[in-house]
């Protein structure tokens, strides 16, 4: 039987392509989104991909709101377990602390950090049937950020920490959980954000050493090898995936 993976954020462009590169590895995927969209990879891969409409932050703040979709993920999953747990979904809030209210500060800790605490918690006796792993999708934000994003690399850097304490405690239970920190990656939105300035999204491209911006499969890929065999004696890492850029001197001396 295929393992089986569910991951939040499934509509977006590292979701969507995690989703793909899954599949493509034998797995039957559940995808969590808070806004659906059919795409034609999603239509051709229906008997291996299943989604649920759901706002994650209701699992934390409602946890009764959501109760028939977690019944129907566990009925999927049967008594084969849950082989990945990947908490993609993700609030970015990209204003100064004067401007963010104490209401999105919320709204981002609640997507970012507490959400994929309580999809943990939730499935914890399903990952352990299947000695599983979890990739919690965090960000260079984390370890390396700038002014306007005190909220997202606030809870990016809580995420990291996440992962790092339930790998220590869970690892007993036979899970193993690590996290990717991606850099800027060349997903729908990016793309959007930068049209008609190409000079912009070339300069972006040539902050990070490597010289380009990374491709959402490029994710997906190193999310899929950390659940792997090849991979078994790797957890509580956060995997920088960045082109370098962690290691670069912006400023001159």
């Amino acid at each position: 039987m295929k393992p089986i993976a569910l991951i939040t954020g499934a509509c977006g462009g590292i979701g969507s392509a995690t989703i793909k590169v899954l599949i493509n590895h034998g797995y039957q995927v559940i995808g969590l989104d808070l806004i659906l969209v059919a795409t034609e990879f999603t239509l051709a891969n229906s008997d291996d991909l299943t989604f649920y409409k759901c706002d994650i932050c209701d699992l934390v703040t409602n946890p009764t709101k959501n109760m028939d979709i977690v019944r129907n993920i566990r009925t999927e999953i049967g008594n084969r377990g849950l082989k990945l747990l990947v908490n993609n979904a993700a609030h970015q809030n990209v204003k100064s602390v004067e401007d963010t209210s104490l209401m999105e500060w919320q709204k981002t800790m609640c997507t970012n950090v507490s959400a994929p605490f309580a999809l943990i918690k939730e499935f914890l006796p399903e990952l352990v049937s299947a000695k599983g792993s979890v990739c919690n999708v965090a960000s260079i934000h984390a370890h390396l950020t700038k002014p306007g994003f005190v909220a997202y690399s606030t809870s990016k850097g809580a995420l990291v920490s996440l992962t790092q304490a339930l790998s220590v405690e869970l690892a007993c239970k036979g899970i193993r959980v690590n996290a990717v920190m991606p850099a800027a990656t060349k997903t729908p939105m990016l793309i959007e954000g930068f049209s008609g300035n190409l000079d912009a999204m070339e300069q972006l491209n040539r902050v990070h050493p490597i010289g380009r911006c990374c491709e959402p499969h490029e994710i997906g890929e190193f999310i899929e090898f950390l659940a792997s065999n090849n991979a078994s004696y790797i957890t509580g890492s956060a995997l920088p995936i960045d082109g370098g850029i962690s290691h670069r001197l912006h400023d001159p001396l």
